[in-house]
């Protein structure tokens, strides 16, 4: 695929995850959005619905990773590469959901830092800004061997 068509893809998908991140408080149910976005550590937690909170946040999770994936693909068409980002989002989210959830089931006062950091990991596309650079480099390093493997052999 040529580079042009490609960096349009990759900003059409960005572009789907600024809307999301723009329209998130009339897509998704999360009380915390407005509390965090306040003077959290003096307020108290506002009253919400555990389990449409737990739902809304693995559905945006769900939303920014399949989104995230795409921009991996398209940046790298490599099925490895991407096999690899699903794992880590597995894993992310293997971690990451069930500290939330416990987070937000005996949340106290000292936990609204653990909480606003857990939450921020599930519902923004961090991941993907950590992923690829990490799979560019793989990539030049990956280069780089083989052009050295390469003169070498023929020295």
């Amino acid at each position: 695929m040529k580079i042009g068509y490609r960096a349009l893809g990759i900003a059409f998908l960005v572009a789907f995850l600024v809307l999301i991140r723009y329209f998130e408080s009339w897509l998704f149910y999360d009380p915390l959005l407005e509390f965090f976005s306040s003077n959290y550590l003096q307020d108290r937690i506002p009253t919400f619905e555990t389990t449409e909170l737990l739902l809304h946040v693995f559905y945006r999770f769900f939303l920014n990773s399949i989104i995230s994936l795409a921009i991996i693909y398209i940046a790298f068409f490599d099925a490895g590469i991407l096999k690899f980002s699903i794992y880590l989002y597995l894993i992310l989210f293997l971690i990451a959901f069930p500290v939330f959830m416990f987070l937000i089931l005996t949340i106290e006062n000292q936990n609204f830092l653990a909480l606003f950091y857990v939450r921020r990991f599930l519902i923004q596309p961090i991941f993907v800004i950590i992923l690829l650079p990490a799979f560019y480099y793989y990539r030049l390093v990956v280069r780089q061997g083989n052009k050295f493997e390469s003169n070498s052999l023929k020295n």
